[in-house]
């Protein structure tokens, strides 16, 4: 059963609720130890999901990544998968109404954290020659969205991001790879406008948004021996929005 995860150690940030709890679900139900990063992980009680640790972490600071990655290294003797998942939307404004503080924080959490969790897990995955390292951006990062200027360059900077690194880990057994959906059912719609989800909604042939498990099933698969000759590269679940 080469899409099964016995034994892996996952990391899946931003998992407590949304596509980051989906994936960290599927990856416990495929037999993978599971550590679940989030700044509140009390949603997890809600659900009934029970990871095999929880840490509360602040992905946009370095000192909060690099101990939350060393103390798993220390319960768990190994990471075998980091799925980068935290993010946020931020405000839906023009660029030039954008405010300074907006954009940082919007960069700091979707891409800068990407770097710090992955510049980790690269150093210990090259170490052992075998890891996954999965990232989920957008297809704003592809397409770039109007309104939403600040996520869409992070999404598409991590992409950036996730082929140079694909590149540098390619001959030691490590993929990185990256999944690009297009606007998921999560909590992250609250944060939008009607206007914005309704225009969003109208760019997917199929007429609809992403499940969050269809995310997992996807991010499952790239984490297994079952994807073991691919890497740098982009997966969409986009519903047949993508063109390339």
């Amino acid at each position: 059963m080469k899409t099964r995860l016995d034994g892996q150690v996952a990391i899946v940030t931003g998992a407590a609720r949304g596509i980051g709890l989906a994936i960290a679900r599927l990856f416990a139900e495929r037999g993978a130890r599971v550590v679940v990063w989030d700044r509140d992980v009390g949603p997890l009680r809600k659900v009934g999901f029970k990871p095999d640790a929880t840490e509360v972490v602040d992905v946009a600071s370095y000192p909060a990544v690099e101990g939350a990655f060393h103390k798993a290294l220390e319960a768990f003797g190994r990471i075998d998968i980091l799925v980068n998942n935290a993010g946020i939307n931020g405000p839906i404004a023009p660029t030039w109404d954008y405010q300074l503080e907006d954009w940082d924080r919007v960069i700091a959490i979707d891409m800068t954290s990407v770097f710090y969790a992955s510049r980790l897990a690269a150093r210990h995955m090259r170490e052992r020659r075998s890891g996954r390292i999965i990232t989920v951006s957008s297809i704003a990062g592809k397409e770039g969205v109007p309104n939403i200027s600040a996520y869409s360059a992070a999404k598409a900077g991590v992409i950036g991001f996730s082929k140079a690194l694909a590149k540098e880990l390619a001959d030691v057994g490590v993929t990185v790879n990256c999944i690009a959906p297009a606007m998921t059912a999560t909590d992250l719609l609250s944060t939008m406008t009607k206007a914005h989800i309704r225009n969003m909604k109208a760019k997917i042939p199929m007429g609809r948004l992403v499940e969050v498990e269809e995310v997992a099933e996807l991010a499952a698969f790239i984490a297994s021996p079952a994807c073991s000759f691919t890497t740098g590269f982009v997966f969409d679940v986009s519903g047949g929005r993508a063109t390339y």
